[in-house]
C-alpha cells in the first residue's frame, strides 16, 4: 500500500500514466483545464503530505551536510549556504503544519474553511528567505572587513554540489505539484528551495575560482550576489502572499469565468453584473447577480441559476463555491445597501 501511494505521486510529479494501470493503484484526475487556465487539483491531500515530508527529510539531512562543511572550510559562502538551510528547515516545519490545518474542513468558528493559512505560510517562507538573504550579506560583509580563511575547497565542493543537485530536483517537484494542485503553500517551499540551489550554485561558483585564481576574494563577493537574488525571491513571496490574504482578484480566472458566463446568460437571454470571485489558498469562491424577467417564476429562476452556477463550478472544480443572486429586470442594478462594488 505504501508503495502504491508512492507510486501515485511520482505519477503526478511526472505526469505519466504508467503508474495508474493497476485498478487498485489509481488515483483519480480532478484538475479540470479551461482556455488555459488550470484552477483545479490534481494532488490530493496525501500527496502533498507526503512531497512536505519529503521536503522536511532533506531539510534535516542537508542542514547537516551544510554545517560540516562550513566548519571545515571556513568559507564564508559555504556558512551563508548553511545559514540559508537553516532557516528553511524552520520554513519547512511551519509549512508542514500550515497544510494540515489549510486541509481542515469548516467549523463553527471558522465557517469558510482554514485554506488562507496557506498564504500566511507563504509570506512566512518569503520572510525566512529574506532574513537568509541577511545572513549571508552580514557575514560577507564580516569577511570583508577581517578578511578570508579557506580550507579543503575540495570537500566543500563535493558536498555543496550533492546539496545542490537534491534541492533542485526537490524544488522542481514540489514547484510542480503546487502548481497542479493550485497551493501557494507548496509552491512557495518549492521557491524556497530552488533559492538554496542558488545559493550552492554561487558557493560552487566561488570556490572554483579560488581554485582556480587563488583569489580568496571570490568568496564574499559570491555571498552578496546570492544573497540579493535571494532577497528578490524572498521579497516576491511575500507580495504574493499579501496579495492572497488581501483577495486580490486573478484577472486571468476572472476572465474565463466571464466568458463562461457570457456564454450561459446568452442561451437564456439574461443578464448579469457584480461578478466577483477569489482564491483562499484551495477553494475559488465566486459570487454574482443574474437578470431574469419580471414574469418569471421563482422555480423557473432557481432552476436556470442552478444550472449557471454548476457550470462555473465545473469550471473551478473540485474546490469552486459559487452563489448567484437573482433579480427581476424592473429593479437591475439597483443595488442593496450593503453592496459596494
Amino acid at each position: 500500500m505504501r508503495l502504491a501511494r508512492w507510486e501515485s505521486t511520482l505519477a503526478l510529479i511526472f505526469g505519466g500514466k504508467q503508474a495508474r494501470m493497476r485498478k487498485n493503484r489509481r488515483i483519480s484526475q480532478d484538475c479540470h483545464v479551461a482556455a488555459g487556465v488550470q484552477t483545479g487539483s490534481v494532488a490530493s491531500f496525501e500527496d502533498q503530505k507526503r512531497v512536505m515530508n519529503l521536503s522536511l527529510g532533506v531539510a534535516v539531512l542537508l542542514l547537516g551536510a551544510k554545517v560540516t562543511a562550513a566548519v571545515v572550510t571556513g568559507s564564508s559562502a559555504v556558512y551563508s549556504d548553511a545559514a540559508e538551510s537553516v532557516v528553511h528547515l524552520l520554513a519547512v516545519g511551519f509549512a508542514a503544519w500550515a497544510l494540515r490545518l489549510a486541509h481542515k474542513p469548516a467549523d463553527e468558528t471558522h465557517h469558510f474553511g482554514h485554506d488562507k493559512v496557506a498564504f500566511l505560510s507563504a509570506g512566512f517562507e518569503g520572510a525566512m528567505i529574506a532574513a537568509a538573504a541577511v545572513l549571508i550579506l552580514y557575514e560577507a560583509v564580516r569577511q570583508f572587513t577581517y578578511g578570508v580563511h579557506i580550507d579543503k575547497i575540495g570537500f566543500g565542493v563535493k558536498i555543496t554540489a550533492v546539496a545542490a543537485l537534491m534541492n533542485l530536483l526537490l524544488g522542481i517537484v514540489l514547484v510542480r505539484i503546487g502548481k497542479k494542485s493550485g497551493s501557494p503553500l507548496l509552491r512557495a517551499n518549492g521557491m524556497h528551495v530552488l533559492t538554496d540551489v542558488w545559493s550552492s550554485v554561487a558557493v560552487l561558483i566561488a570556490l572554483a575560482l579560488i581554485q582556480w585564481t587563488h583569489w580568496v576574494w571570490w568568496d564574499p563577493i559570491a555571498a552578496v550576489l546570492a544573497s540579493l537574488n535571494i532577497l528578490r525571491v524572498g521579497f516576491k513571496l511575500i507580495r504574493e502572499s499579501l496579495g492572497g490574504l488581501l483577495d486580490e482578484s486573478n484577472p486571468l480566472v476572472e476572465r474565463q469565468i466571464c466568458e463562461l458566463l457570457d456564454r450561459q446568460v446568452s442561451e437564456r437571454g439574461l443578464s448579469y453584473h457584480n461578478l466577483r470571485c477569489r482564491h483562499s489558498g484551495r477553494t475559488h469562491w465566486v459570487e454574482f447577480h443574474l437578470v431574469f424577467d419580471d414574469d418569471l417564476s421563482v422555480g423557473q429562476a432557481h432552476e436556470a441559476a442552478t444550472q449557471i452556477e454548476a457550470s462555473v463550478a465545473d469550471l473551478l472544480r473540485p474546490d469552486g463555491r459559487v452563489i448567484s443572486h437573482l433579480e427581476p429586470k424592473s429593479a437591475e442594478h439597483h443595488e442593496e445597501s450593503w453592496e459596494g462594488r
